[in-house]
């Protein structure tokens, strides 16, 4: 198939290129820098374009199978005014400009549009499964705005398959690679009261769960990619202290995150237990449900 990817030169998005033109796929990546991307193979083409801008790039859209729409400025950051600003533009802005690109009759694309666990907002210990409603604060409502504008991609006659991850775990950067040095140092430990639901995902698993969602074509709407396994944030801490040797006894006092983070530190202090109900329904098999076995895969020799 022939797929075209926006965000595609990030921490997920060069992983899922690698693992697609493995499987025989041509993959185009939009990107604003073509020039500066590293991860050069045969069957991997460059388009040059800024997604949340309208331009030349979409002419493109309509000439694959698959839309792959991964692009989105990171949450990790304290959410100012101007911030919130760019965490919107860059979701809602982008996937409405490739909705537009695609022409009239698209019963022959797939759009993938990812979103986020976050689109369930802050719970306590009931499990989640894509059937819940959205949530209520900003992190909810972004997600929940973006899904709606990736949606109007079936007006046009496209399957829509609305990619809800978890934090996704995986070598060399995410939330491990600002986790790791902390630990590292001997000042790792849980956030907050550590109780809170963690819900993740192996990078692996998560590649995994894209070829099954490509072959399995009776599937569309919302599917929550994140192992069926969550973790409160105590334990998450605790696995990755045996995995690294290292004591994860010092936890991070939670008006301190919240003075340092705004906003943003309640995303860290609460969580939801998200399980991937619609891909275990439909038979999907995880190589990494449990964390300490997918902290020992992915952090082998780091």
């Amino acid at each position: 198939m022939n797929i075209f990817m926006t965000g595609g030169t990030g921490f997920v998005g060069t992983f899922l290129a690698k693992k697609l033109i493995s499987e025989g796929h041509k993959v185009t990546i939009l990107t604003s820098s073509p020039a500066e991307s590293v991860l050069k193979l045969t069957g991997l083409t460059y388009l040059n374009g800024n997604p949340t801008v309208k331009g030349k790039w979409q002419d493109a859209v309509k000439d694959h199978d698959v839309i792959i729409n991964l692009a989105g400025a990171s949450i990790f950051s304290r959410w100012t005014p101007e911030q919130k600003e760019i965490l919107l533009s860059s979701r809602i802005d982008t996937t409405r400009n490739l909705v537009s690109a695609l022409p009239d009759n698209s019963r022959h694309i797939t759009f993938f549009s990812t979103s986020a666990v976050g689109y369930y907002g802050f719970h306590d210990d009931e499990e989640l499964t894509e059937t819940m409603p959205a949530g209520n604060d900003f992190l909810a409502r972004l997600a929940d705005d973006w899904e709606q504008e990736a949606l109007r991609a079936g007006g046009k006659g496209a399957r829509v398959v609305i990619t809800r991850f978890g934090i996704v775990l995986g070598k060399n950067g995410g939330a491990l690679g600002q986790m790791i040095p902390l630990f590292k140092l001997f000042l790792g430990g849980s956030l907050g009261n550590g109780k809170q639901w963690f819900s993740w995902v192996h990078m692996h698993d998560l590649a995994e769960a894209f070829s099954f969602l490509l072959k399995h074509t009776e599937i569309s709407g919302a599917v929550n990619l994140c192992s069926p396994r969550p973790v409160r944030n105590a334990d998450l801490g605790k696995a990755i202290g045996r995995v690294l040797h290292r004591p994860s006894f010092l936890p991070a006092p939670g008006f301190m995150i919240k003075l340092m983070l705004g906003e943003f530190g309640s995303v860290l202090l609460e969580g939801q237990r998200v399980i991937p109900r619609r891909l275990l329904d439909a038979g999907f098999k995880f190589q990494y449900p449990d964390i300490e076995n997918a902290l020992r895969n992915i952090l082998t020799d780091q």
